[in-house]
């Protein structure tokens, strides 16, 4: 497929499409055929409920999915997105978003969150720049021990990400205007974690006298758990110290850097 090519979003109501849908996210995740990242019965029960299930399609190939369940109190937890990596490069997760965010928007659902593993740089970059969503807390370990071929061997920290439908960030963002780091706050942040030949080192966290910290992640945390799985492991303590300490001292996440720094400004 190239760039010029279309992809279209589209609810999936058919039986079919819904173990098509299973089967890619398996796929996307390397988890096995005995074990898939989610039941196509699940994916099912959750269509005929009236919850999101929708698929990126490329001509008649299934490209992406996302799955979410509406919570009790109102919003829209999108439990899962996946994207083939073909497609990556073609703007299919962001389009699978904004379907997502318009199906909520069209149901009166004004917020949708979901959780991400902190040490993928470029999944924050998208979920705080791209769809303009918020960082809300830091849970450790949050799924417990996991199988799949991405996450096998990892303890499941996440972060909580909340997207504000009708905030201004969200609706630059789905208007094509992400906003930015400012280079500015880059320039006068306190680094807290460093990333020195690719070695996570911690920094004293400096008082409440920083207007800004930086938090480095690996540069591509996927590639590095097969390279070198004892390196990628060193980072998950490091960053969890850090973040959930910044957190309790009041500092917030606004943003990640393109070379994967998370920025942390003090709104104490």
């Amino acid at each position: 497929m190239t760039a010029t090519q279309t992809l279209r979003v589209r609810e999936l109501a058919a039986l079919e499409e819904q173990h098509d849908a299973a089967a890619l996210l398996a796929r996307v995740w390397g988890a096995s055929v005995l074990r898939p990242q989610i039941d196509p019965g699940l994916i099912r029960a959750f269509a005929h409920t009236g919850n999101y299930v929708a698929g990126a399609y490329a001509g008649a190939e299934l490209a992406g999915v996302a799955v979410g369940f509406l919570a009790g109190d109102g919003h829209l937890h999108s439990h899962m997105t996946g994207v083939l990596p073909a497609y990556r490069g073609l703007d299919a997760a962001f389009l699978l978003k904004q379907h997502q965010r318009s199906w909520a928007l069209e149901r009166r659902i004004g917020e949708i969150r979901w959780t991400c593993d902190p040490l993928v740089g470029r999944n924050a970059y998208f979920n705080l720049h791209k769809l303009g969503a918020a960082v809300v807390s830091y849970l450790p370990d949050f799924y417990g021990p996991m199988e799949d071929g991405i996450n096998r061997g990892s303890p499941s920290d996440r972060l909580a990400v909340s997207w504000r439908l009708g905030s201004p960030r969200a609706v630059a963002a789905a208007a094509g205007d992400p906003a930015p780091v400012p280079d500015a706050l880059l320039q006068r942040a306190t680094v807290a974690v460093a990333r020195v030949r690719e070695e996570p080192v911690a920094l004293d966290m400096p008082g409440s006298g920083a207007p800004a910290l930086l938090i480095a992640v690996p540069r591509d945390v996927e590639a590095l758990r097969i390279a070198d799985p004892e390196l990628a492991a060193r980072w998950r303590p490091v960053v969890r110290e850090a973040m959930q300490a910044a957190l309790a001292a009041g500092y917030t996440v606004t943003g990640i850097s393109r070379d994967g720094h998370y920025v942390l400004e003090d709104r104490s």
